[in-house]
């Protein structure tokens, strides 16, 4: 069947109709190649570090046609999930999406809906459209940037004039023809290209690459998942290296500060969160919660929120790690407590730091052991005890030779 083309009115008719399902912004573009893309380069580079599925999906990524044969344009929606609450807002120990039910699975009730619209509008069927968050081989940023949604930032994230860094974004591809909303553009650049070139109003500005602490932005726009807190503290699955656990500060799951400190933020307000479930409760859990945390009760805590992914294993590790951090940072330390309940309280920590160092699943125990040196200095060389006698885990020995030698 030939598929009309949607533009002028229509197009605004279907636009506002896709934002009362929930979305903050809907925008529209077709499937041009978009210009500086340097995927491929940063596979190359090895800055996709062990994730290997975006490897696989190269092709696909750059050729939306593989994805879905005769697709002809993107609905590309954003929704804001800038909370407005305290302490979710202000805290910097869990990355802010976080602190929602997962947004893959709460956002898809949206797209299921977009899905029913575009049937019963167009006379699509279920085969003329597809739809993606976050989640399959599709250039989310770039398409974005396509769409006049915002820009790519030196940062490498999607950054908007209305919402700053905060939003989520989805991704339809459909056969039907809609007319493309125009790209920004620098003002008097006469020059047509397609999308927003890197940085495109960051203007001067570098603060997302000068106050990253492990330097993870090798260039604007540029960044090696090997060195970003984000991708150690929840996809790598492993021990993470030593050189960088000093740096993650307060940092249990995620990262935010390349977002947090650009001037863009200025202009957001909090999201209307149609399509997010909050669990702000989250942000008021303590060091010793955590630490003292067993299998069921992170079920319980963490269920259906993207901190489920990291498992009890991968949240004790993260754990010990801002832990072993907590004489340079205190946003882990209660704040209403005097000097000898301070101490009092480390010795909690302590406690269970050193419980921690027998832990049965072997990744928690090198990073135990690491939070113990670094808190306690050669006292930790007692508080072991004979454990290290006992012990099997290379990474273990190692960390424990490391401290010794």
């Amino acid at each position: 069947m030939e598929l009309v083309s949607i533009r002028g009115n229509s197009k605004e008719e279907l636009r506002r109709e896709i934002e009362a399902l929930g979305f903050d912004e809907v925008r529209f573009t077709d499937l041009e190649p978009l210009e500086s893309n340097r995927l491929r380069e940063w596979v190359e580079l090895g800055y996709h570090a062990d994730m290997e599925w975006l490897k696989r999906s190269i092709e696909k990524r750059l050729d939306p046609s593989l994805v879905m044969e005769e697709a002809c344009s993107v609905i590309m929606l954003g929704v804001n999930y800038l909370p407005g609450e305290e302490p979710a807002l202000s805290q910097s120990r869990w990355g802010k999406y976080s602190l929602y039910l997962d947004y893959h699975d709460t956002l898809l009730s949206g797209l299921k809906a977009v899905g029913r619209l575009l049937e019963g509008h167009y006379d699509l069927d279920s085969k003329e459209y597809r739809y993606y968050t976050d989640t399959g081989p599709v250039m989310e940023r770039g398409w974005a940037a396509a769409s006049g949604m915002g820009w790519q930032g030196k940062n490498g994230m999607l950054i908007s004039k209305k919402h700053g860094n905060w939003l989520l974004l989805a991704t339809v591809l459909t056969k039907l023809k809609i007319e493309p909303d125009p790209p920004l553009k620098k003002k008097l650049v006469a020059k047509e290209s397609k999308g927003a070139e890197m940085g495109l109003l960051c203007g001067k500005c570098v603060r997302c690459i000068e106050d990253c602490p492990t330097d993870a932005i090798v260039e604007p726009g540029l960044l090696d998942a090997n060195l970003c807190i984000s991708y150690q503290t929840i996809e790598n699955k492993g021990i993470i290296p030593r050189e960088l656990r000093h740096l993650f500060g307060s940092r249990i799951f995620g990262c935010d500060i390349c977002l947090d400190v650009c001037p863009w933020n200025r202009f957001a307000r909090e999201g209307r969160r149609l399509l997010l479930v909050s669990r702000f409760q989250i942000a008021s859990l303590s060091l010793l919660d955590i630490l003292r945390m067993d299998t069921e009760e992170f079920r319980e805590c963490f269920r259906k929120t993207p901190i489920k992914r990291l498992k009890l294993r991968g949240l004790l590790r993260n754990a010990c790690i801002v832990a072993g951090n907590l004489h340079e940072n205190d946003e882990w330390w209660p704040s209403d407590l005097d000097d000898n309940m301070r101490s009092a309280w480390l010795g909690e920590v302590r406690d269970e730091l050193t419980r921690l160092c027998s832990y049965e699943e072997t990744m928690v125990r090198p990073h135990a052991l690491w939070a113990l040196f670094r808190l306690f200095g050669q006292e930790a060389v007692v508080l072991i005890g004979d454990a290290i006698e006992s012990e099997k885990d290379p990474a273990t020995l190692e960390e424990y030779a490391y401290w010794v030698s």
